[in-house]
């Protein structure tokens, strides 16, 4: 799956060079927004929504932006002056030198300060990625006028959500690739981002097509990364489904495990399975690439009360598997996922198995199937293709011409 992150700055490059300028500067595109309960000093505003955007991708040092809204004065501005800013934030990955900074300038008798923006700097001390999260320290933010800095109002939150920069162009891991940006989302409470490092482990011989082989999956959370569990997710019964994609091979798409969670606890970080054997099965011989794929979160795979998607899929590490010679492919299982390629549009199945875990022999396409190189239906331009192919196939015929053969291309 192509990831969003970098989008923007393609499409931004590319008008740039088509139009003969030099390519724009890219603008932050990761906002992490804090809300704010203040008290005291000159200002009576009870409570703040505070946007701090930082890049999605940087190395050395990076501008952490912090929009101040506007600030309503309990009485008015005695002289000319500014508004005072002083700012903390926790930073996994990096060190964050505290904000100190002027905003909006206030005139003499003003009872109110426009909105400004103000920055704070931070430094990458990772190789992989830094997560930037709100500061829960009393008066982690703090307003006054420049002209009376000893009377402050005294701002404070609760969130711990936090947002992730990737270190160096491209996302993911510099040193292996095997670090996966998952973008998660609950069926109820907000989407997160989280980060984990995944190692896949493939058959130390090579299974034969028709027999079933395991792949191996181990994942760690990035510090400061971590899913946490939403309010109303079950913390007893809970499962993590994982899923690896597999492409070269026709008819193979996926493997899939199920892994047992515990010690789950709403508002902190669910824990990993240990490990998580992924099981499938090919029926033909060759050679096929493998990376990790989805991993969802439920009580039953059919309902997912997570769903985690990485945003990185393209650059990630790969693994090469082999299926080798012999075995029979005469009489098809259901193990493999496939697909069955045809001029018409199909529709990748909905898995109906009321089943609480994947069987044995039970396989299922990830739901990112482009990225993962699964099967998946022939979409609006596919069906636009075969209605201009019969068009001219009427044409012909109504012409007078002669069709001789025609042949199908997939």
């Amino acid at each position: 799956m192509p990831s969003s992150r970098s989008a923007l700055g393609v499409l931004l490059v590319l008008t740039a060079a088509l139009a003969g300028l030099a390519p724009p500067a890219l603008a932050a595109d990761k906002t992490l927004t804090v809300s704010y309960t203040c008290s005291g000093g000159p200002f009576s505003n009870a409570s703040l929504s505070v946007p701090v955007v930082v890049p999605d991708s940087a190395t050395g040092t990076f501008d952490a932006e912090w929009a101040i809204p506007a600030l309503t004065l309990r009485t008015a501005a005695t002289a000319a002056t500014q508004v005072q800013v002083n700012g903390k934030l926790v930073v996994n990955g990096g060190t964050h030198a505290d904000l100190v900074a002027t905003g909006a300038s206030v005139a003499a008798g003003a009872t109110s300060a426009a909105a400004s923006t103000v920055t704070s700097q931070v430094t990458v001390t990772s190789t992989t990625e830094v997560t930037v999260k709100p500061s829960t320290e009393t008066g982690s933010l703090k307003l006054s006028l420049a002209s009376a800095p000893n009377d402050v109002t005294s701002c404070t939150t609760s969130s711990t959500q936090g947002v992730t920069v990737t270190v160096g162009p491209g996302g993911g891991d510099t040193t292996g690739g095997d670090i996966v940006l998952y973008t998660c989302k609950p069926t109820s409470g907000a989407e997160q981002e989280v980060d984990v490092k995944v190692t896949l482990t493939l058959p130390t011989t090579n299974p034969a097509p028709g027999q079933q082989f395991t792949i191996g999956w181990k994942g760690v959370y990035e510090s400061g990364a971590e899913l946490e569990a939403p309010n109303g997710l079950p913390t007893t019964g809970l499962k993590m489904y994982a899923y690896a994609s597999i492409s070269g091979l026709t008819g193979l798409t996926s493997a899939t495990g199920v892994g047992e969670l515990s010690g789950v606890t709403v508002g902190q970080p669910i824990p990993l399975p240990a490990s998580v054997d992924m099981k499938t099965t090919s029926q033909q011989a060759g050679t096929a690439t493998v990376k990790p794929a989805s991993i969802n979160f439920g009580l039953q795979p059919t309902s997912p009360l997570i769903e985690c998607e990485p945003d990185n899929s393209d650059l990630l590490k790969t693994y090469t598997l082999t299926i080798g010679a012999g075995g029979s492919t005469s009489t098809p299982t259901p193990t493999p996922t496939t697909t069955t390629p045809t001029p018409t549009p199909t529709t990748t199945p909905t898995d109906d198995d009321p089943a609480d875990e994947p069987s044995a022999d039970e396989s299922r396409t990830p739901k990112d199937g482009v990225a993962t190189g699964a099967g998946g239906t022939a979409g609006p331009d596919g069906r636009l293709f075969v209605l201009t192919g019969s068009a001219l196939v009427l044409a012909a015929g109504v012409g007078g011409l002669l069709l001789r053969r025609r042949t199908a291309r997939y």
